[in-house]
């Protein structure tokens, strides 16, 4: 099982890429994978992806330290609850210590447990994004009104959690991709004519594996789709691909 990720600023942003990405390591035979997007239109987004991340990390490696000691025998259902509780309540003490207004802790999110012993997985998403498997392609749209993170800080959080909706179990994958919408936003400016489909994109970045035997295989793709193939990235992105 080999993980590739690629974080690539869109070409209508000029001074920060507001998606970010973290893969981090559980225990010897888990790790959890993370995709945020700022919002645009918060107060300035890529700090609420970049604070969420952080801190996903940080209690990543907690939980490595403590599952090194007390072996981890939870359902992968159940580790991503506890992993979710912690940033929730995180969150929630950087939001008043630091007087943090709502608007700039908006973020999307899709976050996942797996397990490379069994190729399994949990996955949550808020907001919206989009996670392929094998041949098995889901979006997760909201209209551009994604329901953030940030605005539920001040509700229980088993309240929130019991609503969340995007939720999914991922068993005996051989190729999975977990993305931001910015794949959607490959666009052509020399010729419309020659546009690449949405699901042209998709195939040639998270389903086609030519290359995977380099470590940048995905950064390497998306400089073919511009360089060869004029699809100019113009929104954020943040891809990881977990191929068995």
């Amino acid at each position: 099982m080999k993980i590739y990720s690629a974080l690539k600023i869109g070409n209508f942003h000029t001074n920060y890429c507001e998606d970010f990405l973290i893969k981090e390591q559980l225990s010897s035979n888990r790790f959890m994978i993370a995709v945020m997007d700022g919002c645009t239109m918060g107060k300035e987004s890529v700090f609420a992806s970049i604070l969420i991340g952080k801190i996903l990390r940080n209690v990543a490696k907690e939980k490595f330290y403590t599952d090194f000691i007390e072996s981890d025998s939870s359902e992968l259902v159940l580790c991503l609850k506890e992993i979710l509780q912690k940033l929730f309540n995180q969150l929630k003490v950087f939001k008043n210590s630091l007087g943090i207004e709502t608007e700039e802790l908006l973020s999307t999110l899709i976050i996942g447990i797996v397990d490379k012993k069994t190729s399994t997985g949990e996955f949550l998403t808020i907001g919206d994004g989009l996670i392929c498997f094998d041949n098995n392609v889901i979006e997760y749209e909201q209209n551009d009104k994604p329901d953030y993170l940030g605005y539920h800080l001040n509700e229980d959080f088993n309240s929130w959690y019991l609503l969340q909706k995007q939720r999914l179990s991922i068993k005996s994958f051989k190729d999975l991709s977990i993305c931001t919408d910015g794949i959607f936003s490959f666009k052509n400016f020399k010729n419309k004519k020659h546009q690449k489909k949405e699901m042209e994109i998709i195939q040639f970045l998270l389903k086609d594996k030519t290359g995977i035997e380099y470590d940048h295989f995905l950064e390497k793709k998306i400089q073919d789709l511009e360089i060869r193939m004029d699809q100019i990235l113009t929104d954020d992105l943040a891809i990881i691909r977990i191929i068995v």
